[in-house]
């Protein structure tokens, strides 16, 4: 058993809130549970249709599913939602070059599933530390992996917010896939770059350690993110995984 909570903060500097948080604890479709984060871009309203529409879409298709396997499940909702978001944007002048990134999860007994694309991400938040799950699609983190630039100069990267990949701005979508074991005890943070860009991964795990419950928690890393510049919007998902039902 998991508990959740989701929220979302326009920050300081935005006049318009772009990001979209989803949350559920109990079934949806055949998910025994489902969290989800999309951070949308596009001018003039554009981007804050399109993370609500993908994730209105991707729990529409999960519901009406007939698979059993998360992974399927997951793969062909995200895919149907950026069938949807691209159509749209097809349609109307306004919606077009929208797109959103997205980073979902499930957890299934002792396992979970996370599904991303762009550069929100999901974090594990344990006794042992903090790890990121989830691996960017953005300009930066590639360069990272190629080993020309430093987890720490990426941060300060003036490049950092450009993407590399995202749902809705073309008729396919490349996504991952993020099987894992899901730790009795641990915290997990969906969040948009809102939040990772304001926040360290140091407070992070501070933060999100403390003995406190998780909407608590979840208001400290929106004012902690507003405090540091509040640059964008902020969303945060949490999910706690409860000791006792964890089944290894």
């Amino acid at each position: 058993m998991q508990t959740s909570v989701a929220m979302t903060d326009i920050g300081r500097k935005r006049k318009v809130n772009q990001d979209y948080v989803y949350a559920s604890d109990a079934p949806v479709g055949n998910l025994p549970n489902l969290y989800i984060v999309a951070d949308g871009m596009g001018g003039h309203r554009a981007g804050d249709f399109a993370s609500s529409y993908a994730v209105q879409q991707i729990v529409r298709s999960i519901q009406r599913s007939t698979e059993t396997r998360p992974a399927l499940i997951l793969q062909k909702a995200v895919r149907y939602a950026n069938f949807c978001l691209y159509e749209k944007s097809m349609e109307y002048e306004a919606y077009q070059g929208m797109g959103t990134t997205l980073v979902a999860l499930t957890v299934f007994g002792s396992e979970a599933l996370a599904v991303n694309i762009g550069d929100s991400r999901l974090y594990e938040i344990s006794k042992e530390g903090i790890r990121q799950i989830s691996e960017d699609h953005s300009l930066v983190a590639e360069l990272v992996r190629k080993g020309e630039l430093t987890p720490r100069e990426a941060r300060r990267h003036p490049d950092k917010n450009i993407i590399t990949r995202a749902l809705g701005i073309q008729e396919e979508a490349e996504i991952d896939l993020f099987p894992f074991h899901a730790d009795s005890g641990s915290k997990y943070l969906l969040c948009s770059d809102g939040l990772s860009n304001m926040v360290e991964d140091e407070d992070l795990f501070r933060i999100i350690r403390q003995d406190k419950d998780l909407q608590e928690i979840g208001g400290e890393l929106l004012m902690k993110a507003n405090r540091n510049g509040g640059l964008d919007n902020i969303a945060v998902v949490l999910v706690e995984i409860d000791d006792s039902e964890v089944r290894i």
